[in-house]
């Protein structure tokens, strides 16, 4: 496959049914061969031999049929960025250059980085809260790559890794989740701060060192050593799903004690996107973040979340200079985007009968 039909192709975390607050479940793994050193450390002929023999390995695998095989340094910039702004890479993958590349399942969920910080990095993506189902799917084909390899693995402190915070199971799981409700109740802060403080990374929606738009966030442990794989998958899952009911909570708050203050955020929100010829990609998802909370309770109509996904990611930078095919200044692209959005949302109504507006609701923000 050529990235222009990866492009084309659904992207595994955007699914065509609500997922509701939770968008994706996320479970990676950090590996590293035996007796190899780390990407780091490697030269680049010692590079260019791991990645060559570990392609060789992938397309032996039933779970890689139909793979393709990217090689970061035949990648325009374009190209890599697409592949950060899909999950499929991280920025640090995206500057390397010869003997690093990238391996995608024929149906995207499950991707593998070689030579970005370890050696592998295996990841399986799925919508909504799966977290289970795919750390199973993603530990099925490490056994598989288990069986033709010898990892870096140490019977005191377990996978060795490049990182020390990733040595243990070299396991992160991760949620991207949508807390809009809390962020207007003034909830949230708390919420992260209290998620933090028992250990868990609090992060953008495109992953590490990135900002936060729309109040989507993505959730994950911090430790490797010292628990299971299981106990990790399991701490997680029930984490978010304690987070999900003080969203949910949050949300039905807003519907019943300040109607007209939600209504006229996604009002607002819906006016911009439908009338603004200049965009910023952090002030669509923002204003699209608003559209995907009035689709969740009913207040906005002829718009599915899964459309609403659909258009956060094609009016990302790398995907819209894909699409123009060119280059565009800043300017170019917010123009562009606002156009996209503006066609994307030109059915949508709002449904003025979900809400009452009256003195008695009227409340200040």
């Amino acid at each position: 496959m050529y990235i222009d039909q990866l492009i084309e192709s659904p992207v595994a975390w955007m699914s065509r049914r609500n997922t509701g607050i939770v968008i994706s479940s996320r479970v990676r793994l950090a590996r590293d061969l035996k007796g190899m050193a780390f990407p780091g450390w490697a030269g680049e002929n010692e590079s260019l031999q791991v990645c060559t023999d570990l392609k060789n390995v992938f397309e032996k695998l039933p779970s890689f049929t139909g793979l393709s095989f990217f090689e970061m340094d035949q990648l325009r910039d374009i190209d890599k960025q697409v592949l950060i702004e899909r999950n499929l890479i991280s920025s640090a993958l995206a500057k390397k250059g010869k003997g690093s590349a990238l391996v995608v399942a024929e149906d995207q969920h499950i991707a593998v980085m070689i030579n970005e910080e370890d050696h592998l990095r295996l990841q399986a993506v799925k919508a909504g809260l799966h977290l289970n189902s795919i750390w199973k799917t993603i530990d099925s084909v490490d056994s598989e790559i288990e069986s033709s390899l010898d990892f870096a693995f140490s019977p005191a402190l377990g996978y060795l890794t490049a990182c020390p915070s990733n040595v243990g199971t070299g396991l992160r799981a991760s949620v991207m989740v949508h807390l809009l409700g809390m962020k207007l109740t003034g909830e949230l802060d708390a919420a992260l701060n209290g998620l933090s403080s028992i250990g868990l990374a609090i992060r953008g929606i495109l992953g590490e060192g990135t900002k936060s738009f729309g109040s989507i966030f993505q959730v994950s442990n911090q430790s490797t050593l010292g628990m299971s794989e299981g106990d990790i998958i399991k701490k997680l899952d029930k984490l978010v799903r304690e987070l999900v009911v003080h969203e949910e909570n949050a949300r039905a708050r807003l519907m019943e004690q300040k109607q007209s203050y939600l209504f006229d955020h996604v009002a607002r929100a819906f006016g911009i996107l439908t009338h603004a010829r200049l965009l910023s990609s952090g002030e669509s998802i923002d204003m699209l973040s608003a559209l995907r909370l009035g689709v969740d309770l009913g207040l906005v109509k002829n718009l599915t979340v899964s459309k609403i996904s659909e258009i956060m990611l094609v009016t990302q930078p790398g995907h819209l200079q894909k699409e123009a095919g060119k280059v565009m200044s800043e300017e170019e692209r917010d123009y562009l985007r606002a156009t996209v959005v503006r066609d994307g949302v030109r059915k949508v109504k709002l449904a003025d009968e979900a809400v009452t507006l009256s003195g008695s609701v009227m409340l200040e923000k």
